[in-house]
């Protein structure tokens, strides 16, 4: 058999998937071998175990999803790497200290009973894995808040503010949408915006002169007009604007999906752009927007998942490791 016909048959066997073609020339020299006998056989991915915390999450909160391959079962090396959705976000594991997978996911406040999380573990081969589970979700405990307040507050909106509303509302999402492509920045404990009182929680309804309007999807902490404003982790200041129903406004992109604003500020401290730490004053509390008097309004958000942001304190900073290298420098957020 000359070279030519060793190499239209090595080129069939190609095409058929049978072979791979081997040395054609030289003393015993291969004219083909099995193409599975030229890789080595892929390490064995483990058995994983997939929990969350906390065990009972409650609506509206954020959550941890921990996926973990399970001692003695594989190589837990073969993993590499771990994706997932939870509540139409996309989840953003990283490993932590013990070599489990960790990622942070928002529960919306809507959800009753249970919610389902898809997990994809991608092997060393590029083959997938997918794994679903059901979490039991426990009922906040939120309840109705009965203001009464000037007829202006109450009314309808004109169709040109009503506009103007869901414009600047489009721009807090493409804050929140964005994060997901920023790399985690936030490292540490989470810190109170500030040291006051809170007169207003998370999720309660809101019944203005008699009527349920809206859910009050924040918290409210008390302060005197020019009082000082701190972030809460380390970020970037994506958008800082005056809105007509927040005011002026201060959000921070910590990365990975996670934001979180400052309402109603009398001024902001910082510009589109900067880099902030944790504990740096970004604002001073202030009476802007659509507001009675002077106070802060706090939110988190995980991707577009409106959460109470009193859970981003119960996060324990050891579960979790360092920021990346390359996420230690600023996002690439415009500046206005």
């Amino acid at each position: 058999m000359g070279k030519v016909r060793i190499a239209a048959v090595c080129a069939a066997a190609l095409a058929l998937g049978l072979w791979a073609c081997g040395a054609v020339d030289g003393p015993g020299g291969a004219l083909w071998r099995s193409a599975d006998a030229r890789e080595p056989a892929a390490p064995e991915l483990p058995e994983i175990q997939i929990a969350w915390h906390p065990d009972r999450p409650v609506q509206g909160t954020l959550l941890q999803l921990i996926v973990r391959p399970e001692d003695g079962t594989g190589d837990p090396d073969a993993i590499a790497e771990v994706r997932g959705e939870f509540a139409g976000e996309p989840l953003h594991f990283v490993r932590d200290r013990s070599g489990a997978y960790r990622a942070l996911a928002g529960l919306p406040i809507t959800v009753e009973d249970s919610i389902q999380a898809a997990v994809f573990i991608e092997d060393r081969a590029g083959g997938i894995h997918p794994r679903f589970v059901w979490l039991p979700v426990a009922a906040g405990e939120y309840r109705h808040e009965r203001l009464t307040v000037a007829p202006r507050y109450g009314t309808q909106p004109t169709p040109e503010i009503a506009e103007r509303i869901a414009r600047e509302a489009e721009q807090a999402r493409e804050v929140s949408r964005r994060s997901h492509d920023t790399p985690r920045l936030w490292q540490g404990a989470f810190l109170r915006p500030r040291d006051s009182r809170i007169t207003s929680g998370f999720g309660h309804g809101r019944e203005f002169n008699g009527e349920v309007q809206s859910r009050h999807m924040g918290v409210d902490f008390a302060g005197a007009v020019g009082a000082p404003v701190r972030a809460t982790n380390r970020g970037v200041a994506a958008l800082v604007a005056d809105f007509y129903l927040a005011g002026t406004a201060v959000y921070i992109d910590h990365g990975g999906g996670l934001v979180t604003g400052y309402f109603h500020l009398s001024k902001a401290e910082v510009a589109q752009g900067d880099t902030v730490e944790a504990g740096q004053i970004i604002g001073r509390v202030g009476a802007t927007g659509r507001v009675t008097g002077p106070h802060l309004h706090w939110i988190a958000r995980y991707g577009t998942v409106t959460v109470n942001p009193l859970s981003l304190l119960e996060l324990d900073p050891a579960d979790w490791p360092e920021p990346a290298p390359a996420a230690q420098e600023s996002a690439d957020w415009p500046s206005p």
